[in-house]
């Protein structure tokens, strides 16, 4: 860590799992006793969907204990229920392809903990694979050196004052490195699998979750090339665009292409890999700036980007449509471009991430 943390106070978001564990190791090495605060989040506050996990908080208590760093629970049920849970149903139910994990690093990690007790810390430590570097007198986030792990993509929503308290000291490792490190100090969770899917849900198919507030609403699907029908779907937020598996039509491969919300139709393509799955040129609103924005008074700029969470970043160029809109130009065909999604943008060498806007079409 390069982070100057004399005489700063710093909140450290312990989850129980191994990650913001060595967290509070990295603090502890240098001396560093930080308070720790676990936040208690799910969609609503009915016992059958409350998805905090009692083993995840018994492993935050015994990693702060043996540090000697204070534990509080920070309830956090209600915020994501009003934040998260409403903008991930909004988005499903428009035919959208949201991302609750990115709003929840912006309205609930870095957003309602900060209203209700991050205003006494001036730094925020999480366990995320994500860097920060001062640029030019300007704190920018950077990616992690492990292609796999890297969360800057989850990131790019956060607002500038947020990247400003948020410091990441994991951020530099491998994830392989962080597991020696928990194996060689004998952390209770050192061999604990991460967590996978949305961060809330826990063992709850997304499906039904998404079927508890939104019911089943039944429709067509059509293949797009010829306008025959295929068979029909139990509502178009189960499915989203570039999708293969479970989509239960035969003679396939079938592929999910596109959703008419309002004839509430579901059009397919049929086999391997089909041209109509991918995109090469597609608008972006409201681009969200983390630090800044490097682009003043350009009209094109080459960057690169992400629209999920993967390993890989595409070489575009940024054609500007507006104040906050652009058109993306990428190299290559992309997969499975879909409405809602995120394009996260990042310089050409994929170092510095600039933030990110909401696929339009």
């Amino acid at each position: 860590m390069d982070y100057n943390l004399k005489d700063k106070r710093i909140a450290v978001l312990l989850s129980g799992g191994v990650d913001s564990s060595v967290v509070v190791y990295e603090m502890a090495r240098l001396g560093l006793h930080p308070d720790c605060f676990y936040i208690k989040i799910g969609p609503e506050e009915k016992e059958e969907w409350d998805c905090s996990s009692e083993e995840d908080l018994e492993m935050a208590t015994a990693v702060a204990s043996r540090y000697g760093c204070r534990l509080q629970v920070v309830d956090c049920h209600r915020e994501y229920w009003d934040n998260v849970t409403r903008y991930t149903m909004e988005k499903v139910r428009a035919g959208y392809t949201p991302n609750p994990d990115v709003m929840c690093n912006r309205l609930i990690k870095f957003g309602a903990f900060d209203e209700k007790m991050g205003h006494d810390y001036d730094l925020i430590a999480t366990g995320h694979y994500a860097q920060t570097e001062i640029i030019d007198g300007k704190k920018w986030l950077t990616t992690s050196p492990d292609p796999v792990k890297d969360q800057t993509d989850f990131l790019a929503q956060i607002y500038d004052w947020q990247l400003r308290k948020a410091i990441f000291p994991i951020g530099h490792y491998m994830k392989d490195e962080v597991r020696q490190i928990a194996e060689r100090e004998h952390l209770i969770n050192a061999r604990r699998k991460d967590s996978q899917g949305i961060c809330f849900l826990g063992k709850i198919n997304y499906n039904d979750y998404i079927r508890r507030y939104l019911g089943e609403n039944p429709g067509d699907v059509l293949e797009l090339e010829t306008g025959r029908r295929i068979g029909s779907h139990r509502g178009l937020w189960f499915h989203t665009i570039g999708q293969r598996h479970g989509l239960g039509f035969g003679g396939g491969p079938w592929y999910a292409v596109k959703k008419d919300v309002e004839r509430n139709i579901l059009y397919v393509s049929k086999g391997y890999e089909p041209r109509t799955a991918y995109k090469q040129d597609f608008p972006i609103h409201d681009f969200h700036f983390l630090t800044e924005n490097p682009w003043d008074g350009l009209d094109r700029v080459a960057v690169t980007f992400k629209i999920r969470h993967t390993p890989e970043y595409h070489p575009a160029v940024l054609e500007r449509t507006g104040d906050d809109s652009f058109v993306v130009h990428a190299s290559s065909l992309i997969q499975g471009v879909a409405p809602g999604q995120f394009c996260v943008v990042y310089d050409e060498q994929h170092h510095r991430c600039f933030g990110s806007a909401e696929i339009s079409i």
